[in-house]
């Protein structure tokens, strides 16, 4: 069996993100600062992560997967690219990347959630 490029991305991102959620959860224990911020760029990398995780082994019948993986990663990557900024220097990312990021994330659970009512794929 071969895999789509973009499922294949999932895996390789979902092991990325599981990857920065141990990092910055050390760092938040380890570096200097307010640990909060970094402390929730952990906890929303851990969470993802397995959900990719479950996508990923979901893709072949859930028609929302590709959308879903998308808006998740992507989402997940500013919310917590954003947070990690604020640490290290203050500055945001840019206006509102913070909450852009969150807002994907939710649309990427709800794209999950739709995938429920559209039936599986075929083939």
């Amino acid at each position: 069996m071969t895999l789509s490029p973009g499922r294949s991305l999932t895996l390789f991102s979902a092991g990325l993100m599981g990857i920065a959620g141990v990092v910055s959860a050390a760092a938040a224990s380890h570096v200097g600062g307010d640990p909060r911020l970094l402390a929730g760029v952990s906890a929303m990398c851990l969470a993802h992560a397995p959900a990719l995780i479950a996508l990923y082994a979901a893709w072949p019948s859930l028609r929302t997967a590709p959308i879903s993986v998308l808006l998740i990663a992507a989402g997940t990557a500013l919310f917590a690219g954003d947070l990690t900024m604020r640490h290290f220097t203050g500055e945001g990312l840019f206006p509102m990347s913070a909450p852009t990021g969150g807002f994907m994330m939710m649309a990427g659970w709800l794209a999950v959630s739709a995938g429920a009512l559209f039936g599986e794929r075929k083939g």
